[in-house]
């Protein structure tokens, strides 16, 4: 069911069709930032692989608030526990391996996934492997495409939860439907914006701000331009009358 963002104007859906699956965690803290991380970007599914230390105090510290995913983690003693009822399974690795899998960078993995939840009633597992070594080929061999995200080439060492929240971000942009509202209010027409011309050309000779080395011609015509690319509202338009007029008041 879909849910509605009001403040941010955004038609969220399938974020609960999404599962973060972390294998044999070894540092608590990792696990408290990377829900931390899939709060924040509307996931919630985590399942955990055989953790080191879990539950764990350092990990409710780095969840800051999102005791709930937490809370709510399901842990396994196997991968394959993990992967049960899902219909996609994505392994997250920094490089390719001897063996090709199919690779796509984070952003064509968050188009798939959106893929294939349109089209299938079922769920997506994103697969994240150990701090140390990441995803082992047994792993990836129950994995049908391979994640990576790309980095420096000369230095990456990307922390597990910091990828976590850049997939969780990339699928919340790539899931997300609407946009907000840029639109402007009133904006102002050519009898505004002619009528504000004249005053400011008035203006202008008013103070004698025009003389040979600025012609009022070439002057009055950047301006126009300088006005005309910002679009101005109705009501911004208005201000600047009040401004000119405080300066010297209009005769038409």
């Amino acid at each position: 069911m879909s849910q509605t963002n009001k403040e941010m104007n955004y038609t969220l859906t399938n974020f609960n069709k999404v599962r973060i699956v972390m294998v044999n965690t070894t540092e608590p803290g990792n696990i408290g930032a990377a829900a931390r991380a899939m709060k924040n970007m509307m996931l919630s599914e985590l399942y955990l692989v055989s953790p080191s230390n879990f539950p764990s105090a350092v990990a409710t510290a780095r969840a800051s608030g999102a005791d709930d995913v937490l809370s709510n983690a399901t842990i396994c003693s196997t991968l394959e526990e993990a992967l049960v009822g899902v219909s996609l399974v994505i392994g997250a690795s920094a490089r390719q391996r001897n063996i090709k899998w199919r690779q796509l960078n984070v952003i064509e993995t968050c188009n798939e996934i959106q893929s294939t939840l349109v089209s299938k009633d079922s769920e997506v597992a994103i697969v994240f492997g150990t701090e140390n070594s990441g995803l082992t080929n047994e792993e990836l061999d129950l994995c049908s495409i391979l994640m990576t995200i790309p980095g420096n080439p000369e230095y990456f060492s990307l922390n597990v939860a910091s990828a976590i929240q850049v997939f969780a971000y990339q699928n919340f942009v790539a899931n997300s439907e609407g946009k907000f509202d840029n639109s402007s209010k009133d904006i102002a027409g050519f009898d505004d914006l002619n009528g504000f011309y004249k005053h400011l050309e008035q203006v202008l000779e008013h103070i004698s701000y025009f003389d040979s080395k600025k012609p009022k011609n070439l002057l009055m015509r950047r301006l126009r331009r300088l006005f005309g690319r910002s679009i101005p509202e109705k009501e911004e338009i208005a201000i600047l009358r009040g401004i000119l007029n405080k300066i010297n008041p209009y005769k038409p």
